[in-house]
């Protein structure tokens, strides 16, 4: 667990849904920070790693130099929370002992919303053009499936969707992952 008090949250502001994260996160009383240049990760508390797509959202933080911080955020225990896309780039740096299949439900038109269980109560589920965990390592807690799929996984200070938790009006993914790491003032 990172040892300092928690105070903003950064949101990886590049592409994707960071405005529906953000959103969140205030609504649990957090307060925000965009992040889309280094400048922008201090003093930052944790991160979390929108949905978008993988590919652009992987172009631009190697670009803004940003690839390098999360290698370092990470390693240092920032808590990081990755979902759909974010959970791709994740798994593409190393940074969660996990393999994903991308698009693995196939295209945005086979998109779809079920129910997860998740803390043993029903969870909106929002798969869009989702990743599918094919393969775990053995320090990786899987926190809900989808037929029999693991789709919320952590390792340490990382947490993983391949959902979007940030599509719903459901906040208790964001408020665990905020509260799991002391997210006080």
């Amino acid at each position: 667990m990172h040892s300092k008090k928690l105070r903003i949250v950064g949101i990886l502001a590049l592409q994707g849904s960071f405005a529906e994260h953000a959103k969140m996160a205030r609504e649990l009383g957090h307060h925000v920070r965009l992040v889309r240049s280094p400048e922008d990760v201090t003093d930052i508390s944790a991160c979390i790693l929108p949905g978008g797509e993988s590919t652009t959202l992987t172009k631009l933080l190697i670009a803004t130099g940003l690839n390098g911080w999360l290698k370092e955020a990470v390693q240092s225990g920032l808590p990081i929370f990755g979902t759909c896309a974010g959970m791709i780039v994740l798994a593409k740096f190393g940074l969660i002992d996990i393999e994903v299949e991308r698009n693995a439900y196939g295209p945005q038109l086979y998109s779809f919303e079920t129910p997860i269980e998740f803390q043993k109560k029903k969870f909106p589920g929002v798969f869009i053009r989702a990743p599918k965990i094919v393969r775990f390592g053995k320090a990786v807690d899987i926190l809900s499936k989808d037929r029999g799929i693991p789709v919320l996984v952590r390792q340490k200070n990382v947490l993983a969707s391949s959902f979007h938790p940030e599509l719903t009006t459901d906040n208790r993914i964001h408020k665990f992952f905020l509260d799991t790491h002391q997210i006080t003032y």
